[in-house]
């Protein structure tokens, strides 16, 4: 299953043997690669050159081009959507705005207080789930404005740690 956005739109597909299950609906269409970066798509009786005009694998996205539109469009496969319906998908963002607990557990160590610069990569605290010590590290750059955590606490999943 994938998850794919184009513009604003957010489609569900699912690749199956008569064709693609796209937002529960059966899709029906002939798909031929041409070469590494087109492909040729027949589709309710007309045909299109699809054109893999970029591909950005940090963020799965791509820019494609049918005809003289292009679009831009974000992938998701399943375990992307796995880890995010798990809170655990951490991606690095230009700006970030909490750290949230992905599992529930105890605080062993905060490593920030607010006004603490971080970079992406650095560790912000350590949290203790299942006798095992997780270290939590920051998913971008920022200033910590407030630590919602203190050392000792019991925190559920998703319950945000640290604002910036």
């Amino acid at each position: 299953m994938y998850s794919v956005n184009i513009g604003e739109e957010n489609l569900s597909i699912e690749v199956q043997d008569q064709g693609f299950l796209i937002n529960g609906q059966l899709v029906q269409m002939d798909i031929k690669n041409l070469d590494k970066n087109k492909v040729h798509v027949i589709y309710k009786d007309k045909s299109y050159i699809v054109e893999f005009v970029r591909f950005l694998e940090e963020d799965k996205s791509m820019e494609v081009r049918i005809g003289n539109k292009t679009a831009q469009i974000s992938l998701k496969d399943k375990n992307d959507l796995l880890l995010e319906k798990l809170g655990l998908n951490m991606k690095s963002s230009a700006q970030i705005s909490e750290i949230k607990a992905p599992m529930p557990g105890l605080i062993l160590e905060l490593k920030v207080s607010p006004g603490d610069e971080v970079k992406k990569g650095d560790v912000v605290l350590i949290l203790e789930a299942m006798k095992m010590e997780n270290i939590i590290k920051s998913p971008g750059d920022g200033t910590v404005k407030a630590v919602k955590a203190e050392l000792g606490q019991s925190v559920e999943k998703n319950q945000t740690l640290i604002q910036f």
